[in-house]
């Protein structure tokens, strides 16, 4: 890679003219007439600045190195200032002329230069970004310490990611300093993603062994590191899993933590060949899951273990790594399996009625869809559990249409607290309600999470309570009554409001000549792939086809598409939105019901969506 600033450099050396004049001349409308030794504006004068001192060079350097003898090439090399070593200079045509690129236009300096010229430096981009990095008020002294960037004040640090050491089990926790300084053996209050300020969940004081630069492969230790920097810490990974924020400030909130543009959509079963050796397995998984943020490892019912990832290629990496770095074990794994989700299409046909099982406590309930949008909102965190109630209601009446008083009457988002279903409590004067509420709320929380369908969580539904009728004495309306009573008040709920079926969609980005086209249109229909953009890529003959490619669809795509078009694509898929799968699950021989017949077969459960008999009673 290289910049116009690299090459005026050279010139600027070679001829004497200074750098910044000559920099004008090597982009845009400026030509050099070789014969009046001048440079003009008039296309016919002579040739491009950038061709001539740029890309004709680079043309040169390739056409050497490819079709010339090589003892040309390594005089080239000598000329333009290049050192090879010995074994370089046995290299080989298309090998060589790596090793000569990389060290004539070398990738890192020119990366370095741009994020210069085109970032801004922290003090610049905190003054304006603390409100999107910090969860708590403006005003408090940690806000103020990272809006300034300041290194005298409270410290403020941000953990993204766990960093394997050599030492088996332990990791560097790599991350950035907001505010204050971070050094070795300070005292600071470990936070992890689930802290609430005031409370002793989730938080550690602890003293930090050592801090750490870490350059590349390579670390330097370091007695302290002021704001605005990157670097690792010692000591701290045995208090957090994956993500966390670091302070000496006793009343400081969390940084925001990362979203990340993909989801864990695609799984895998994995066990160990020798089964002695489980319970390396299962500290191989616990590390696998420390250091990628983006992996999700989990225990089924069944006793299986469950890696989920973002697509087919990561986890292959992820395997790869568990097998040879986490676990070091020999291992098994099942065919990759796509995450579905589960959904409601209308509003409940009926108020569904539940009765606990001691007959004295009824809810009434309904369910109905979200807004289009909503559940993508809450996702991207814009509208979250831990908002001021009054703001999130006003979001939710001006952006979706919510009734404001209905939005004011959000008990919880679920499954886990976070997710993209919502509780609302949308009774007139019920006795008792609020000492059943953390009842309904953990059993819609275990609802959300195991679908009525297929034991998938749930997305997209929103439930409301319309009444509950509550036995006066509170011993027999405790959380063993209420708990499973709203559960299945809520699985009533989902089968009378048309039940469907949600599947992941990757975006998928692919790079050809135009001759290649027809075969990606070709290959992607035979996989339920629906293009919506194809055009040329500026003046060059490549063209972008993007479309939209169901994840159960992708296993093989890329090789099939190498094939489809003489290998002359290139595919990128990244995760884009979840879609309702065409189809109603209760009808045989549909896509949705051969998967939801799929799924409980591999969770282990009966056969047959229950029947709304077993969830629905009657007055």
């Amino acid at each position: 890679a290289f910049t116009l600033k690299d090459f005026g450099a050279m010139y600027s050396k070679k001829f004497g003219i200074p750098e910044d004049k000559l920099m004008k001349k090597l982009w845009g409308d400026n030509f050099y007439n070789e014969k009046d030794k001048k440079w003009s504006k008039d296309a016919n004068a002579g040739d491009r600045g950038f061709v001539k001192y740029i890309l004709t060079p680079i043309y040169h350097v390739f056409t050497t190195c490819m079709k010339s003898p090589k003892e040309k090439s390594l005089a080239l090399a000598e000329k333009m200032g290049v050192k090879l070593t010995a074994e370089d200079k046995e290299l080989e045509e298309k090998q060589l002329l790596k090793v000569i690129m990389r060290k004539w236009l070398p990738a890192g300096d020119a990366m370095l230069q741009m994020i210069v010229i085109h970032l801004p430096s922290p003090v610049t981009a905190q003054r304006y970004r603390m409100e999107n990095l910090y969860e708590g008020p403006d005003d408090d002294v940690a806000a103020i310490a990272v809006k300034n960037c300041d290194p005298k004040g409270v410290l403020m640090m941000y953990i993204s990611k766990m960093v394997p050491t050599t030492d088996k089990g332990r990791f560097y926790a790599f991350g950035r300093v907001f505010s204050g300084t971070v050094a070795t053996g300070m005292k600071a209050r470990i936070m992890g993603p689930n802290y609430v300020p005031g409370k002793k969940e989730d938080l550690y004081e602890k003293s930090i062994q050592r801090t750490i630069l870490m350059m590349g492969r390579y670390i330097e230790p370091i007695e302290d590191v002021p704001c605005g920097n990157i670097c690792g810490l010692v000591g701290v990974d045995q208090y957090l899993i994956k993500t966390g924020t670091i302070s000496t400030y006793k009343d400081a909130h969390n940084m925001r933590v990362m979203k990340f543009s993909v989801s864990p959509v695609v799984r895998v079963a994995v066990e160990c060949k020798n089964p002695s050796e489980l319970p390396k397995l299962v500290e191989g998984l616990k590390r696998l899951a420390k250091s990628d943020p983006m992996v999700q490892c989990t225990i089924e019912e069944s006793g299986e273990h469950i890696i989920a990832g973002a697509g087919e290629l990561h986890l292959e990496i992820c395997l790869k790594d568990l097998e040879e770095d986490h676990a070091c074990i020999p291992i098994k794994k099942s065919d990759p399996v796509v995450s579905y989700r589960e959904t409601v299409s209308e509003e409940s046909d009926i108020t569904c009625l539940s009765k606990s099982p001691n007959k004295h406590n009824r809810l009434f309930m309904k369910a109905r869809p979200m807004a289009d949008g909503l559940p993508e909102a809450i996702d991207n965190g814009d509208i979250t559990a831990r908002q001021e109630m009054k703001e999130r209601a006003r979001i939710l009446a001006d952006k979706y249409g919510m009734d404001v008083g209905e939005a004011r009457k959000i008990w919880c988002f679920g499954p886990e607290g976070t997710g993209p279903n919502i509780l609302t409590d949308v009774t007139k004067g019920v006795q008792y309600l609020n000492e059943i509420k953390d009842s309904v709320v953990a059993g819609f929380q275990w609802a959300t999470k195991e679908g009525v369908l297929c034991e998938e969580n749930v997305r997209g539904a929103r439930f409301d309570i319309h009444d509950v009728t509550l036995h006066a004495d509170a011993i027999h309306r405790g959380g063993g009554q209420i708990i499973p009573t709203a559960r299945r008040v809520l699985y009533a709920c989902m089968l009378t409001a048309q039940p469907r079926l949600m599947e992941p969609i990757y975006l998928v980005e692919i790079q050809c000549p135009e001759q290649a086209v027809g075969g990606i249109f070709q290959c992607l229909n035979k996989r339920r792939g629906v293009v919506f953009d194809n055009q040329q890529i500026g003046s060059t003959p490549q063209f972008l086809v993007k479309a939209h490619l169901p994840v159960n669809e992708s296993f093989g795509f890329t090789g099939d598409l190498r094939s489809c078009t003489g290998g002359q694509a290139f595919p990128q898929c990244v995760f884009d939105h979840w879609s309702i799968l065409n189809g109603d699950p209760f009808e045989p021989g549909t896509k949705p019901a051969q998967v939801v017949i799929d799924t409980r077969k591999r969770k282990g459960l009966k056969e047959g969506v229950p029947g709304l008999d077993n969830f629905l009673d009657k007055l």
